[in-house]
């Protein structure tokens, strides 16, 4: 295997070790030294790749977006803007398990970054929050519902409020609930709701 295609595969598996574990961890108790063990990676690798726990940060967060990106393109794959937004909801549901143990991975990078003052990490993490944001206020525009932008912050707003609360009661069974009612929301909207 030639040297950049190892490298490339070492920095990749580093990134997505950084996500899962700062995400499993939180930003403060996780060391260079859990993400290198995690990707299966000697730690003196590490700072090859990343010099800082704020660039492995960073990365993480590029790595949410990646995944975002992925499953919006995959939603995309539907017509109907309707089926979009309840596979999103259903894709927050079936990681009910993951959402109960450690939260939503970008809500819980975002509140652990915002009580730090020396960065703009925060910001970034904001960022990815907006993506999806725009992403589900464009599914109520297609469906030519008024006020697409408050229905997508009602939207995005409940998945945080279940994914918060599954997580504080550890229970899986609030995602699956309050997707449900999700659903049952979504289908009721016509053009005619403000």
């Amino acid at each position: 295997m030639d040297r950049r295609v190892r490298a490339s595969e070492k920095r990749r598996r580093l990134t997505a070790a950084a996500a899962r574990v700062l995400h499993e961890q939180g930003i403060e108790r996780t060391t260079l030294a859990d993400i290198a063990r995690e990707a299966d990676v000697p730690v003196g690798n590490v700072y090859y790749y990343f010099k800082t726990k704020d660039e492995l940060v960073r990365a993480a967060l590029s790595e949410h977006r990646a995944h975002l990106d992925e499953l919006t393109a995959r939603l995309e794959e539907s017509a109907d803007p309707r089926d979009r937004l309840k596979g999103l909801v259903s894709a927050w549901v079936d990681r009910r398990e993951t959402a109960a143990r450690h939260g939503c991975p970008t809500g819980t990078l975002a509140a652990e970054l915002d009580k730090r003052t020396d960065g703009t990490l925060d910001a970034e993490a904001g960022a990815l929050i907006r993506h999806l944001l725009d992403w589900t206020a464009a599914q109520f525009r297609l469906l030519g519902l008024p006020d697409p932008d408050g229905h997508a912050l009602t939207l995005v707003s409940a998945y945080q409020g279940m994914s918060l609360l599954a997580n504080a009661l550890r229970d899986p069974d609030v995602m699956t609930r309050e997707g449900t009612r999700l659903l049952g929301w979504l289908d009721s909207l016509t053009p005619a709701d403000g």
